[in-house]
């Protein structure tokens, strides 16, 4: 699955390698990786192979799911093709709770105790999807863990996942991508261990 989620991200330039003239995040980093997952929902084939793999994980890992929420904005759209298939209730949370109206955070009716499932788009830092956890269980949800579509595998991400006490399982990782990029003529390979020099170094 790995590495046929790694392909079709690539086809579509969802994530996009390019060493030789890096990216600028917004965190002023150069990298020579940009990964924008938004775009799997504008191309129905790959959309497809995201959300039926999306199922397969939350069903692998957590088959006692009883809802899922996805992540303000990114992970909205994946959550609810997601639940749909799975033929779970869905939710999601904003980044902050509204100013007006009943305030919410937490969209979707959630009880107390729900055994919910985070789903996320992308995984570096792992700050967003922890504050989606911490919000969801101060609300009473039994967070499961989360789903994502892609992971950068940055030690800052996996230590703050870790110490809070969740885990995060991913369709694709940069180690399996910049594998198949390689072979595939998305990139020289002598820029794959120079990638992941990067990530590493995060």
């Amino acid at each position: 699955m790995e590495q046929a989620i790694a392909k079709a991200l690539l086809s579509i330039g969802a994530v996009f390698l390019r060493p030789e003239q890096p990216f600028t995040w917004a965190s002023g980093i150069k990298s020579p990786i940009y990964c924008d997952n938004r775009l799997t929902l504008s191309a129905p084939e790959v959309r497809k192979q995201v959300e039926e793999g999306l199922a397969t994980l939350v069903k692998r890992y957590y088959p006692g799911a009883e809802m899922l929420m996805g992540t303000s904005t990114a992970g909205i759209a994946h959550a609810a093709i997601t639940a749909t298939l799975l033929d779970l209730p869905m939710g999601y949370v904003r980044g902050e709770a509204k100013t007006h109206g009943r305030t919410n955070r937490i969209e979707g009716k959630m009880e107390p105790g729900t055994k919910v499932v985070v789903i996320e788009d992308l995984i570096s830092t792992g700050g967003s999807a922890i504050e989606v956890v911490e919000a969801l269980r101060e609300a009473g949800a039994d967070v499961l863990g989360i789903v994502s579509i892609f992971t950068y595998g940055m030690k800052k991400g996996l230590e703050r996942i870790a110490a809070a006490h969740t885990e995060n399982h991913s369709l694709c990782n940069l180690d399996t991508l910049v594998e198949v990029a390689a072979e595939n003529g998305y990139i020289a390979p002598e820029w794959k261990e120079k990638i992941i020099e990067f990530r590493n170094n995060l």
